[in-house]
Protein backbone atom coordinates (compact mmCIF):
# COMPACT_ATOMS: atom_id res chain seq x y z
CA UNK A 1 0.00 0.00 0.00
CA UNK A 2 0.79 3.58 -0.19
CA UNK A 3 2.03 5.76 2.75
CA UNK A 4 2.29 9.62 3.41
CA UNK A 5 5.57 10.06 5.26
CA UNK A 6 5.37 14.03 6.17
CA UNK A 7 8.62 15.44 7.57
CA UNK A 8 7.43 18.10 10.16
CA UNK A 9 10.70 19.21 11.95
CA UNK A 10 12.15 22.17 12.26
CA UNK A 11 11.52 25.38 13.12
CA UNK A 12 11.07 28.04 10.80
CA UNK A 13 13.34 30.78 11.93
CA UNK A 14 12.86 32.22 8.75
CA UNK A 15 9.11 33.46 9.44
CA UNK A 16 10.05 34.78 13.26
CA UNK A 17 8.66 36.30 14.94
CA UNK A 18 5.27 34.58 13.60
CA UNK A 19 7.08 30.94 14.08
CA UNK A 20 8.53 30.73 17.52
CA UNK A 21 9.75 27.65 19.34
CA UNK A 22 6.33 26.55 20.44
CA UNK A 23 4.51 27.26 17.17
CA UNK A 24 6.87 26.45 14.40
CA UNK A 25 6.56 27.06 10.49
CA UNK A 26 4.24 24.21 9.62
CA UNK A 27 1.80 25.17 12.36
CA UNK A 28 1.05 28.21 10.60
CA UNK A 29 -1.82 29.68 8.02
CA UNK A 30 0.39 31.23 5.35
CA UNK A 31 -0.63 29.97 2.31
CA UNK A 32 -4.07 29.39 3.37
CA UNK A 33 -6.83 29.24 5.83
CA UNK A 34 -6.01 26.49 7.01
CA UNK A 35 -2.23 25.20 8.63
CA UNK A 36 0.87 24.29 6.53
CA UNK A 37 0.83 20.57 7.60
CA UNK A 38 -2.70 20.19 6.76
CA UNK A 39 -2.48 21.87 3.48
CA UNK A 40 0.09 18.95 2.79
CA UNK A 41 -2.46 15.80 4.24
CA UNK A 42 -5.27 17.45 2.15
CA UNK A 43 -3.68 17.51 -0.91
CA UNK A 44 -2.80 13.85 -1.05
CA UNK A 45 -5.97 12.98 0.57
CA UNK A 46 -7.62 11.63 -2.92
CA UNK A 47 -4.60 9.05 -3.16
CA UNK A 48 -3.46 8.67 0.55
CA UNK A 49 -6.37 8.12 3.42
CA UNK A 50 -5.67 9.87 6.78
CA UNK A 51 -5.07 6.33 8.52
CA UNK A 52 -2.03 5.91 6.03
CA UNK A 53 -0.46 9.30 6.84
CA UNK A 54 2.81 9.23 9.13
CA UNK A 55 3.98 12.53 10.40
CA UNK A 56 7.77 12.90 11.90
CA UNK A 57 8.77 15.82 14.25
CA UNK A 58 10.16 16.66 17.36
CA UNK A 59 8.83 14.84 20.45
CA UNK A 60 7.85 18.78 21.83
CA UNK A 61 5.61 18.96 18.55
CA UNK A 62 3.40 16.04 19.20
CA UNK A 63 0.81 17.58 21.10
CA UNK A 64 0.74 20.06 18.58
CA UNK A 65 0.05 17.45 15.87
CA UNK A 66 -2.80 15.87 17.53
CA UNK A 67 -4.57 18.65 18.85
CA UNK A 68 -4.81 20.09 15.31
CA UNK A 69 -7.59 19.93 12.91
CA UNK A 70 -6.13 17.25 11.38
CA UNK A 71 -7.13 14.63 13.21
CA UNK A 72 -4.29 12.07 12.86
CA UNK A 73 -4.12 9.66 15.58
CA UNK A 74 -1.01 9.53 17.82
CA UNK A 75 0.41 6.33 16.45
CA UNK A 76 0.48 7.87 13.28
CA UNK A 77 3.11 9.96 14.96
CA UNK A 78 6.70 9.31 14.88
CA UNK A 79 8.73 11.89 17.53
CA UNK A 80 11.83 12.54 17.02
CA UNK A 81 14.32 12.86 20.63
CA UNK A 82 15.98 15.62 18.58
CA UNK A 83 16.92 16.92 15.08
CA UNK A 84 18.98 14.51 12.95
CA UNK A 85 18.32 15.71 9.53
CA UNK A 86 16.73 13.72 6.68
CA UNK A 87 18.28 10.29 6.74
CA UNK A 88 17.47 9.39 10.02
CA UNK A 89 14.00 10.74 9.97
CA UNK A 90 13.71 8.82 6.54
CA UNK A 91 15.10 5.83 7.78
CA UNK A 92 12.82 5.66 10.92
CA UNK A 93 9.98 6.38 9.07
CA UNK A 94 10.78 2.98 6.47
CA UNK A 95 11.29 0.40 9.63
CA UNK A 96 8.10 1.34 11.08
CA UNK A 97 6.13 0.80 7.71
CA UNK A 98 7.81 -2.04 6.81
CA UNK A 99 7.33 -3.78 10.31
CA UNK A 100 3.85 -2.95 9.33
CA UNK A 101 3.48 -3.63 5.96
CA UNK A 102 6.47 -5.66 3.86
CA UNK A 103 5.33 -4.22 0.55
CA UNK A 104 5.08 -0.28 1.89
CA UNK A 105 5.35 2.65 -0.59
CA UNK A 106 6.60 5.91 0.63
CA UNK A 107 5.20 8.86 -0.69
CA UNK A 108 7.94 11.55 1.57
CA UNK A 109 6.55 15.21 1.69
CA UNK A 110 7.65 18.21 3.66
CA UNK A 111 4.79 20.76 5.20
CA UNK A 112 6.52 24.09 3.87
CA UNK A 113 5.18 23.39 0.13
CA UNK A 114 3.18 25.33 -1.93
CA UNK A 115 1.75 22.99 -4.94
CA UNK A 116 -0.98 24.28 -7.62
CA UNK A 117 -2.65 22.53 -8.87
CA UNK A 118 -3.04 20.05 -6.01
CA UNK A 119 -4.56 17.16 -8.39
CA UNK A 120 -1.27 17.24 -11.02
CA UNK A 121 1.02 16.59 -8.27
CA UNK A 122 -1.21 13.86 -6.64
CA UNK A 123 -1.29 11.87 -10.35
CA UNK A 124 2.20 13.02 -10.59
CA UNK A 125 2.87 10.86 -7.42
CA UNK A 126 0.57 7.99 -8.29
CA UNK A 127 2.88 7.39 -11.41
CA UNK A 128 5.83 7.65 -9.22
CA UNK A 129 4.03 4.91 -6.93
CA UNK A 130 3.96 2.55 -9.89
CA UNK A 131 7.38 3.18 -11.20
CA UNK A 132 8.92 2.78 -7.73
CA UNK A 133 7.45 -0.31 -7.12
CA UNK A 134 8.15 -1.78 -10.92
CA UNK A 135 11.29 -0.59 -11.01
CA UNK A 136 12.73 -0.74 -7.35
CA UNK A 137 14.00 2.52 -7.98
CA UNK A 138 14.52 5.81 -6.26
CA UNK A 139 12.17 8.32 -7.29
CA UNK A 140 12.66 12.15 -7.01
CA UNK A 141 10.08 14.66 -8.11
CA UNK A 142 11.96 18.02 -9.77
CA UNK A 143 10.07 21.23 -10.55
CA UNK A 144 10.85 22.58 -14.05
CA UNK A 145 12.12 26.16 -12.75
CA UNK A 146 10.23 29.14 -13.60
CA UNK A 147 13.14 31.90 -12.63
CA UNK A 148 16.95 31.42 -11.91
CA UNK A 149 16.68 30.91 -8.33
CA UNK A 150 19.92 30.74 -5.60
CA UNK A 151 18.15 29.42 -3.21
CA UNK A 152 17.29 25.94 -4.32
CA UNK A 153 19.19 22.83 -4.76
CA UNK A 154 19.14 21.40 -8.79
CA UNK A 155 18.59 17.74 -10.09
CA UNK A 156 20.59 17.99 -13.48
CA UNK A 157 18.70 15.58 -15.90
CA UNK A 158 20.12 12.34 -17.84
CA UNK A 159 18.73 10.59 -20.01
CA UNK A 160 14.69 10.27 -20.52
CA UNK A 161 14.33 6.61 -19.67
CA UNK A 162 10.21 6.06 -19.89
CA UNK A 163 6.74 8.09 -19.93
CA UNK A 164 4.48 6.70 -16.62
CA UNK A 165 0.71 8.87 -17.21
CA UNK A 166 1.53 12.35 -16.40
CA UNK A 167 4.98 11.47 -14.96
CA UNK A 168 8.12 11.82 -17.76
CA UNK A 169 10.98 10.31 -15.99
CA UNK A 170 14.86 10.64 -16.39
CA UNK A 171 18.07 9.12 -15.28
CA UNK A 172 19.59 11.60 -12.77
CA UNK A 173 22.64 13.04 -14.11
CA UNK A 174 23.76 14.85 -10.38
CA UNK A 175 22.87 16.48 -7.79
CA UNK A 176 23.64 20.59 -7.53
CA UNK A 177 23.59 22.97 -3.95
CA UNK A 178 22.24 26.28 -4.77
CA UNK A 179 24.05 27.87 -7.05
CA UNK A 180 25.66 31.46 -7.74
CA UNK A 181 23.53 34.18 -9.92
CA UNK A 182 25.18 33.47 -12.93
CA UNK A 183 25.15 29.53 -12.73
CA UNK A 184 20.96 29.98 -11.50
CA UNK A 185 20.81 31.94 -14.76
CA UNK A 186 22.71 29.00 -16.95
CA UNK A 187 20.49 25.95 -15.37
CA UNK A 188 17.24 27.49 -15.67
CA UNK A 189 18.09 28.66 -19.85
CA UNK A 190 19.70 25.09 -20.30
CA UNK A 191 16.04 23.61 -19.56
CA UNK A 192 18.21 20.08 -18.49
CA UNK A 193 18.05 21.25 -14.77
CA UNK A 194 15.03 21.10 -12.18
CA UNK A 195 14.59 22.05 -8.67
CA UNK A 196 15.16 19.64 -6.26
CA UNK A 197 11.70 19.71 -4.31
CA UNK A 198 12.67 17.28 -1.40
CA UNK A 199 9.78 14.93 -2.19
CA UNK A 200 10.66 11.57 -2.91
CA UNK A 201 8.44 8.12 -4.08
CA UNK A 202 10.25 4.63 -2.68
CA UNK A 203 9.58 1.40 -1.13
CA UNK A 204 10.31 0.92 2.35
CA UNK A 205 12.54 -1.71 1.67
CA UNK A 206 14.53 0.07 -1.38
CA UNK A 207 15.47 2.86 0.87
CA UNK A 208 16.57 0.77 3.72
CA UNK A 209 18.50 -2.12 1.36
CA UNK A 210 19.95 1.97 -0.10
CA UNK A 211 21.17 3.05 3.32
CA UNK A 212 22.54 -0.07 4.02
CA UNK A 213 25.04 -0.41 1.11
CA UNK A 214 26.24 3.36 1.45
CA UNK A 215 25.76 4.33 4.61
CA UNK A 216 26.32 0.94 6.28
CA UNK A 217 26.52 2.28 10.26
CA UNK A 218 23.37 3.84 9.99
CA UNK A 219 21.75 0.76 8.67
CA UNK A 220 22.87 -1.62 11.07
CA UNK A 221 21.75 0.97 13.51
CA UNK A 222 18.14 1.17 12.26
CA UNK A 223 17.83 -2.61 11.87
CA UNK A 224 18.77 -2.86 15.47
CA UNK A 225 16.08 -0.19 16.70
CA UNK A 226 13.43 -2.02 14.12
CA UNK A 227 13.69 -5.17 16.52
CA UNK A 228 12.64 -2.94 19.31
CA UNK A 229 8.91 -2.12 17.59
CA UNK A 230 5.89 -2.66 19.32
CA UNK A 231 7.71 -3.82 22.55
CA UNK A 232 8.12 -1.65 25.72
CA UNK A 233 11.97 -0.75 24.92
CA UNK A 234 10.92 0.65 21.40
CA UNK A 235 11.02 4.43 23.02
CA UNK A 236 14.22 3.96 25.26
CA UNK A 237 15.76 2.16 21.79
CA UNK A 238 14.95 5.51 19.51
CA UNK A 239 16.69 7.73 22.29
CA UNK A 240 19.90 5.72 21.74
CA UNK A 241 19.25 5.65 18.16
CA UNK A 242 19.24 8.97 17.68
CA UNK A 243 22.37 9.76 20.38
CA UNK A 244 24.41 7.62 17.96
CA UNK A 245 23.27 7.76 14.13
CA UNK A 246 24.94 10.47 12.09
CA UNK A 247 23.09 13.98 11.11
CA UNK A 248 23.05 13.87 7.32
CA UNK A 249 20.78 14.79 4.53
CA UNK A 250 18.98 11.87 2.18
CA UNK A 251 20.86 13.56 -0.40
CA UNK A 252 24.39 13.64 0.90
CA UNK A 253 23.93 9.98 2.21
CA UNK A 254 21.66 8.20 -0.67
CA UNK A 255 20.91 10.15 -3.84
CA UNK A 256 24.18 11.06 -4.65
CA UNK A 257 25.43 7.85 -4.26
CA UNK A 258 23.24 5.25 -5.45
CA UNK A 259 22.65 3.93 -9.26
CA UNK A 260 18.95 3.38 -9.47
CA UNK A 261 17.81 7.23 -8.62
CA UNK A 262 15.43 8.49 -11.52
CA UNK A 263 13.62 11.95 -11.64
CA UNK A 264 10.17 12.89 -12.53
CA UNK A 265 9.88 16.47 -14.04
CA UNK A 266 6.71 18.22 -13.06
CA UNK A 267 5.54 21.11 -14.51
CA UNK A 268 3.63 22.76 -11.98
CA UNK A 269 3.57 25.83 -9.54
CA UNK A 270 5.50 25.08 -6.36
CA UNK A 271 7.16 26.78 -4.19
CA UNK A 272 9.37 26.17 -0.94
CA UNK A 273 7.88 29.10 1.40
CA UNK A 274 11.01 29.43 2.69
CA UNK A 275 11.31 33.06 3.69
CA UNK A 276 8.92 36.41 4.15
CA UNK A 277 9.91 37.06 0.50
CA UNK A 278 7.91 34.31 -0.54
CA UNK A 279 4.94 36.03 0.26
CA UNK A 280 5.18 38.21 -2.59
CA UNK A 281 5.12 35.16 -4.78
CA UNK A 282 1.78 33.89 -4.10
CA UNK A 283 -0.08 36.34 -2.16
CA UNK A 284 -1.99 39.52 -3.95
CA UNK A 285 -0.10 42.49 -3.76
CA UNK A 286 -1.73 46.26 -3.45
CA UNK A 287 -1.04 48.73 -6.70
CA UNK A 288 2.66 49.65 -4.95
CA UNK A 289 3.46 46.24 -4.83
CA UNK A 290 2.82 45.91 -1.26
CA UNK A 291 1.62 42.62 0.55
CA UNK A 292 -0.58 43.21 4.05
CA UNK A 293 -2.18 40.57 5.89
CA UNK A 294 -3.75 42.03 8.80
CA UNK A 295 -4.89 45.27 9.54
CA UNK A 296 -2.63 48.27 8.52
CA UNK A 297 -2.44 51.48 7.34
CA UNK A 298 -0.31 52.15 4.32
CA UNK A 299 0.80 55.83 2.80
CA UNK A 300 3.83 56.30 0.46
CA UNK A 301 5.15 52.77 1.12
CA UNK A 302 6.37 50.73 -2.24
CA UNK A 303 7.32 46.80 -2.23
CA UNK A 304 6.70 46.00 1.48
CA UNK A 305 5.59 42.87 3.27
CA UNK A 306 3.47 43.72 6.43
CA UNK A 307 1.98 40.41 8.91
CA UNK A 308 0.27 41.86 11.71
CA UNK A 309 -1.23 38.99 13.18
CA UNK A 310 -2.56 40.57 16.67
CA UNK A 311 -4.85 43.29 17.78
CA UNK A 312 -4.49 46.77 16.58
CA UNK A 313 -3.04 48.12 13.33
CA UNK A 314 0.75 48.31 11.71
CA UNK A 315 0.93 51.86 10.43
CA UNK A 316 3.81 52.52 7.88
CA UNK A 317 4.97 56.11 5.89
CA UNK A 318 7.32 56.67 3.30
CA UNK A 319 9.00 53.21 3.18
CA UNK A 320 10.21 50.84 0.56
CA UNK A 321 11.13 47.30 0.26
CA UNK A 322 10.74 46.59 4.01
CA UNK A 323 9.39 43.48 6.02
CA UNK A 324 6.92 44.54 9.08
CA UNK A 325 5.99 41.91 11.51
CA UNK A 326 3.81 42.41 14.38
CA UNK A 327 3.21 39.21 16.39
CA UNK A 328 2.02 38.75 19.80
CA UNK A 329 4.67 40.85 22.22
CA UNK A 330 7.42 41.24 19.50
CA UNK A 331 8.08 43.93 16.58
CA UNK A 332 10.58 42.71 13.85
CA UNK A 333 11.37 45.12 10.98
CA UNK A 334 13.93 44.63 8.58
CA UNK A 335 15.09 45.37 5.12
CA UNK A 336 14.16 43.17 2.41
CA UNK A 337 17.74 42.54 1.47
CA UNK A 338 19.08 41.80 5.29
CA UNK A 339 16.51 39.09 6.03
CA UNK A 340 19.35 36.32 4.54
CA UNK A 341 21.07 37.51 8.05
CA UNK A 342 18.02 36.87 10.42
CA UNK A 343 19.57 33.59 12.33
CA UNK A 344 22.59 35.97 12.98
CA UNK A 345 20.02 38.23 14.97
CA UNK A 346 17.92 35.15 16.82
CA UNK A 347 21.43 33.47 17.67
CA UNK A 348 22.03 37.54 19.27
CA UNK A 349 18.63 37.04 21.08
CA UNK A 350 19.30 33.31 22.09
CA UNK A 351 22.94 34.94 23.88
CA UNK A 352 21.29 37.04 25.78
CA UNK A 353 18.90 35.14 29.01
CA UNK A 354 16.41 38.15 28.86
CA UNK A 355 15.09 38.16 26.08
CA UNK A 356 15.56 34.28 24.71
CA UNK A 357 11.98 34.05 26.14
CA UNK A 358 11.14 36.11 22.62
CA UNK A 359 12.46 32.69 20.51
Amino acid sequence: MIYGVILAGGRGERFWPLSRADKPKQFLKLTSDKTMLEETILRVEPLIPLDRIRIVAGESMSQHILSASCSVASDQVLTEPRGRNTCLAIGLSAVHLLHDDPDAVMVVLSTDHLIRPPEKIVRIIKDGCVIAADNNSLVTIGIVPTRPETGYGYIKLGEERLTKGDAVVYAVAAFTEKPKAAVAQEYYYSRNYLWNSGMFVWSAKAILAAIKEHRKVLGQQLETYAESIGTPEEMSARRKLYEEAESISIDYAILEKATNVEAIRADIVWDDVGSWLALQRYKKMDGDNNVVIGEAILQDTYETTICNDSPGVVATLGVTDLVVVRAGDITFVAHKAKLNELKKLLATIGENEETRKYL
